[in-house]
């Protein structure tokens, strides 16, 4: 179940792709006003364009936190990739440095370190930072095949063995995905992204049956801070990479246009599953 929405506009914190203005269109069609903090170098000016925002450095913390109380936001989304940059890079404002004072070493234990540090935050100073699931309920991948094509035994081979690799590498802290061929963990998620993982693939691939995505949310991850997504791009870049099909932690990954992913899916020859852990 979602959470309960309080009155009042949505605070979306913004990262990039296009969940963030998937979700401030949720909101609205849901009666609620939204405002966009957009965090340049990240968020994509075309996705936040149709909605009141304003873009801040990611350093800007105070500001960002100020604006937010300004324009009435109690409840407040994280949603897109926002990756950690380095502390010179950061710049904090005066806000921001107090910020990073509390958050101490968490800020530089990896991308979910600091995410979860700025939940933390965010919840003493008085807003209620909501999941991305909670407004986007109905585009959580559910379990069970969602394609024309299923996996055959071999396949759910490389899909047992690539949960079991993830369940080890998130817990580290280092992605969320990895594809599996035959058994062998070809290629592991880590800052470049899946897209990019998935580039990889050809030039690693072995011969026979091609492999697998496997795509899970890290173990322990505060899920209001960066669920898994897939969408219909994700299906291109599997069918180029030369892989059988996708497995997805069900009710636990966005799919960001689910029936254009399973058409695409099924006019490439692919599986997608939604699977339990």
């Amino acid at each position: 179940m979602g959470a309960e929405p309080m009155a009042g506009p949505l605070g979306i914190i913004a990262g990039g792709g296009n969940l963030p203005g998937l979700v401030a269109a949720s909101a609205r069609a849901q009666g609620r006003d939204v405002y966009i903090v957009a965090i340049d170098g990240f968020a994509e000016p075309q996705v936040v364009a149709p909605f009141a925002h304003r873009f801040f450095r990611l350093g800007a913390i105070g500001a960002i936190r100020n604006t937010l109380r300004q324009n009435g936001c109690a409840d407040v989304v994280m949603i897109g990739p926002v990756k950690r940059p380095s502390l010179l890079a950061l710049r904090p404002d005066a806000e921001g440095a107090k910020l990073l004072a509390r958050i101490g070493r968490a800020a530089f234990a990896g991308d979910d370190g600091l995410l979860a540090a700025i939940i933390r935050v965010l919840s003493e100073d008085g807003f209620r930072v909501l999941g991305a699931h909670d407004i986007l309920a109905d585009m959580l991948g559910p379990a069970g095949l969602l394609t024309r094509h299923a996996p055959d035994e071999a396949a759910m081979a490389d899909v047992e063995r690539g949960v079991a690799v993830l369940k080890i590498a998130g817990a580290a802290d280092i992605g969320q995905a990895c594809v599996v061929q035959q058994g062998i963990v070809l290629a592991m998620e880590a800052v470049e992204g899946t897209d990019a993982m998935l580039a990889r693939i050809p030039a690693l691939a072995r011969p026979g049956p091609g492999g697998v995505l496997v795509k899970l949310a890290k173990p322990g991850q505060d899920r209001r801070a960066d669920l898994p997504t897939l969408g219909e791009e994700t299906i291109r870049n599997v069918s180029m990479a030369g892989l059988r099909g996708i497995a997805f932690e069900a009710g636990g990954t966005i799919l960001s246009s689910r029936p254009a992913m399973v058409a695409a899916a099924d006019a490439a020859g692919l599986f997608v599953i939604g699977i339990g852990i």
